[in-house]
């Protein structure tokens, strides 16, 4: 444990000591901002049926920071050791492939976490600063933080995932971005209603980020969803070390 504590640091040390962790982080809560301001924006004087943690998720900034941060994190993981030939050096020491894997991931997702903990004093600041009251439901405030952890864990695992597969950082980042992207997609397909039901219609829907965050941002803690993401973050990582341990045979 006390290994992985290490690399941990190593890893979660290496976005705070260089200018691009700062910079991911002003990025995320600048485009987070705006959604912020585009929810203000429509709910300045006029009638709006949806609270605010409901509201949220369904600005395009909002899924554009959480589609692009992940990618932006995690392409330096293994690639950039690659290529700068220190992953070698590193695998020589007295460490297991998994932990090295699991030290990485970690410290890629405190920091994606650490990115996005500012977002939750969003209802609160609309709720000081509103002209009239503001209802705050503390649960939906909970259940869209957990939403966005659990995004974060998988996005962040397949991040490194793809990182492991290349030595280009840039290549890690489209990979990410791309699956992801893919995996968003496939929630507006799932919102096509065929004539009869059918099996593919079901199975996107029970894969459709857009429903999961739906019922997180309303308050709804799905054991479902729960186990969907951090069964995909386990096969994700399991992944990342299989493609670790094949250097052996190269």
């Amino acid at each position: 444990m006390s290994v992985i504590m290490t690399l941990t640091r190593r890893e979660l040390a290496s976005h705070f000591l260089s200018l691009r962790g700062y910079v991911i982080m002003a990025g995320v809560q600048l485009l987070l901002g705006a959604s912020l301001l585009t929810i203000v924006y429509l709910l300045n004087g006029r009638a709006y049926d949806l609270p605010f943690t409901e509201k949220f998720p369904q600005t395009e900034f909002f899924w554009l920071v959480l589609l692009m941060v992940s990618p932006v994190i995690t392409m330096h993981t293994f690639a950039q050791e690659k290529s700068s030939g220190t992953f070698e050096t590193l695998m020589t020491t007295p460490v297991s492939d998994l932990q090295v894997v699991l030290a990485k991931f970690i410290g890629s997702y405190l920091f994606f976490l650490i990115a996005f903990l500012p977002t939750l004093l969003y209802p609160f600041i609309v709720k000081q600063y509103a002209h009239e009251a503001v209802a705050i439901d503390i649960g939906s405030v909970f259940s869209l933080g957990l939403g966005v952890g659990l995004f974060g864990s998988f996005f962040t695992a397949m991040g490194c995932f793809a990182s492991s597969l290349t030595r280009s950082q840039i290549v890690a980042a489209v990979l990410t971005f791309a699956a992801g992207t893919s995996l968003f997609i496939l929630g507006y397909i799932a919102d096509l209603r065929p004539s009869e039901m059918m099996w593919w219609h079901t199975t996107l829907q029970h894969v459709s980020m857009l429903r999961h965050m739906q019922d997180f941002s309303t308050g709804i803690i799905d054991s479902r969803h729960i186990v969907y993401y951090v069964s995909l973050t386990t096969v994700f990582l399991f992944a990342t070390v299989k493609s670790i341990e094949s250097r052996r045979w190269k």
